[in-house]
């Protein structure tokens, strides 16, 4: 499974590049037409908006993955040993339980509904449940990882007896 999260981590790792690189030729073009050809193309501020939902969603599953997400850990920070392990696994159940209902199946229930409804954006014409088809991706990206993390912690413990 650790081979697995390595090569995921390697292609969540390129597609982040990617969206960041169209982002910045993307907003690059904006500027250049709106300030040099006096002409501001009406495609970039839209795209851009999409780009940076799909870059924070697929980000914050990556980090959360390598386990560098934003997290006040001043009690794991004291805590040694089993106490700690024993945190570390509730916080994971804890992280399972909010990306289940919210992430996962709220963000199944939001794609559905745009897809039903054929909501599209004004100015690109693309199916909004493209656009917020990264919710439950993302989800399910850092379900697995603290699926990856919960077995290594079980694991920790069964190495120690």
């Amino acid at each position: 499974m650790q081979a697995f999260k390595l090569k995921l981590d390697k292609v969540i790792g390129i597609m982040l590049m990617l969206i960041m690189a169209i982002m910045v030729l993307n907003v690059s073009w904006q500027v250049f037409s709106r300030y040099v050809v006096q002409s501001p193309s009406s495609f970039t501020d839209e795209l851009s908006r999409y780009l940076l939902v799909w870059l924070g969603m697929l980000g914050a599953a990556y980090v959360a993955g390598q386990d560098k997400h934003l997290a006040i850990d001043i009690l794991p920070a004291k805590l040694r040993g089993e106490a700690k392990r024993k945190l570390l696994i509730v916080i994971s159940i804890v992280i399972v339980l909010f990306v289940i209902p919210v992430m996962i199946m709220g963000g199944i229930n939001l794609v559905y509904i745009t897809y039903t409804l054929e909501q599209k954006s004004a100015t690109l014409q693309l199916p909004l449940a493209y656009v917020y088809l990264m919710i439950p991706f993302s989800g399910l990206l850092v379900l697995f990882y603290q699926f990856v993390n919960l077995k290594l912690l079980l694991t920790k413990q069964d190495s120690q007896n």
